[in-house]
This record gives C-alpha cells, sequence and structure tokens, in this order.
C-alpha cells in the first residue's frame, strides 16, 4: 500500500470552497447534526435528527479557493487518472447522508462528465454510532479482490438486504464471487489496518464528518446536491482551458 500523504506542516482546519459557504444548519449542542466530531485524540458522537438531509445554504465569497494536497493512495477509483478533476470522497457505508450522495448524485455525476471526472473512495467508518460502518468496509475491499469492489460499494449503499454479516454473504453471493476466498478474507480481517489508515489520514486532514469531498483539493462539506458540485466542476473545467 502506497504511503499515506500527510497535509502541510502549515495546513490550518478545513474551510469551505471561495466558491460556496456551505453552512449545515441543523445544529445539536454546537455539534454538527447526524455526523461523528471528531476531537483532539478521541471521538464524540454527535446528536441524530430526525431530518433526511442536512440543509445547507451557499453564499459566495471573494479570493482563491483553499486547496488541500489530499492523497488518493491506492484507494478504489472510477475514471481515468488523468481525468482534469478528482473528487476525493471520505464516507460511511452506515451514513445515511453518505447513501443519499450515493444514490441521487454520483451516478448523475458520472453520467454528466464521464471521463472528465475521476471518483476516489476512502473509508472514514464513524464506528461509535455506525457500528457496521468498519465491518462493512472491510468487505467492500474483500470483493475489490476479485474485481468486484464498485459492484459491491453500490450494493451495500443499496441495502436491500441491510448490513450484517448475513447481508454481506448475501452480496458477495450475488456478486457471484467465490465465497471461500471472500470468507476467508472477511475472518482474517484482511483490510481492517487499510480501513483504518483511511480514517486516521482523514483525521489528520482535518475531515470532521461525513461524507467529506476534495474537488481538485477543494474541500465540500455534507450531501450537497449535484448543482454545488456542477458549479464547483464547472470552475476547474473552464480554469484549465
Amino acid at each position: 500500500m502506497a504511503k499515506k500523504q500527510l497535509p502541510p506542516s502549515n495546513s490550518q482546519p478545513l474551510v469551505v470552497s471561495a466558491f460556496y459557504i456551505l453552512i449545515v444548519v441543523a445544529f445539536a449542542a454546537g455539534l454538527f447534526a447526524g455526523f461523528l466530531v471528531w476531537g483532539t485524540g478521541h471521538t464524540q458522537a454527535a446528536a441524530q435528527t430526525q431530518n433526511q438531509a442536512p440543509q445547507a445554504a451557499a453564499q459566495a465569497t471573494q479570493g482563491e479557493p483553499k486547496r488541500y494536497d489530499v492523497s488518493t493512495d491506492d484507494d478504489p477509483a472510477l475514471g481515468p487518472a488523468t481525468a482534469p478533476v478528482t473528487i476525493i470522497e471520505f464516507s460511511d457505508y452506515q451514513c445515511p447522508y453518505c447513501r443519499q450522495w450515493a444514490e441521487q448524485v454520483e451516478g448523475e455525476l458520472i453520467k454528466t462528465y464521464g471521463d472528465k471526472i475521476r471518483i476516489v473512495y476512502r473509508d472514514f467508518p464513524l464506528t461509535q454510532i455506525h457500528p457496521e460502518a468498519l465491518p462493512a468496509a472491510e468487505a467492500a475491499d474483500c470483493a475489490g479482490e476479485q474485481g468486484k469492489y464498485w459492484e459491491y460499494h453500490d450494493a451495500l449503499f443499496k441495502q436491500s438486504k441491510g448490513l450484517g454479516q448475513e447481508a454481506y454473504l448475501a452480496y458477495a453471493k450475488e456478486l457471484g464471487l467465490n465465497i471461500d476466498q471472500f470468507q476467508q478474507c472477511i475472518q482474517e480481517h484482511r483490510y481492517r489496518d487499510e480501513v483504518q489508515a483511511d480514517a486516521q489520514y482523514a483525521a489528520q486532514l482535518g475531515v470532521r464528518s461525513t461524507p467529506t469531498f476534495f474537488i481538485n483539493g477543494i474541500p465540500v462539506v455534507g450531501a450537497q446536491p449535484f448543482s454545488v458540485f456542477k458549479q464547483i466542476i464547472d470552475q476547474e473545467l473552464a480554469a484549465q482551458q
């Protein structure tokens, strides 16, 4: 596995793109609602809400956006390495907002931009509030051993059979995986270190919630709608012409 690339020593905590100030308005006790907030050396479970998705407002600002040097490591990617726009997603398979984005936005971005974008999935399991996030991420990587990472990724977010060991095995069977190989991978926790390294790297970057994205290094927090991604991607493409 490639060495994890950390941000430069003068990096500051995440700030929002100069194209947008993305303000999550559902708060509880000062924490982002529905998210896990990472503290200094420990984590806290944030308050849950009944809202289907966080609400956001956008406000234009002046100047250049703050960009972060974010490593893709050797994590799964859709799209060519030469794509002019790279979207790195830090996500959690049990996070409802991550599921919402995967179902409503990801496919539309791929359909709209094709080979102009590359989407990289990096794990950020919020284990204190999502007990199945870590084993689900491990299962996806085990499926990736057999060339079915993205198909398994989609199955986990659709959750037709929910999450849990029986569901992970059922998805593997549906995708025609070698079940003995898959089960051995799961039992060995072959990819646990990889998943946990992703989470540690995200925390060191300053990621506080899922999903969090970096579009050519520009951070976008939350399951923002297609229009938010479109404007930033269009700006990036125009700047490279």
